[in-house]
């Protein structure tokens, strides 16, 4: 049996289901100040140490990381290698 404690009182639980109202992502929003932003500032520096690509859905399983894809491209190379000495 539970009894409540005289400093804490028992409330009842919320019982509205509402979502909270959600913000369009195309909205202006006014706190966000741009003014004095520059465009493309690190464009170059990421074009530099940056190569982003994307992986099929059907090898996806086959190369489940960017690990397993540079060791079937380093694999790759050496047979091309020794094929282009040949």
């Amino acid at each position: 049996m539970f009894r409540a404690s005289s400093r804490l009182e028992m409330r009842p639980r919320s019982t509205s289901l509402k979502k909270s109202p959600e913000l369009d992502p195309l909205a202006p929003r006014p706190d966000l100040d741009f003014s004095k932003g520059v465009r493309g500032k690190h464009y170059a520096r990421m074009q530099q140490g940056t190569n982003i690509v994307l992986i099929a859905p059907d090898l996806l399983e086959t190369f489940p990381d960017s690990e397993a894809v540079n060791d079937a491209l380093r694999s790759l190379k050496k047979i091309a290698d020794r094929a282009k000495r040949a």
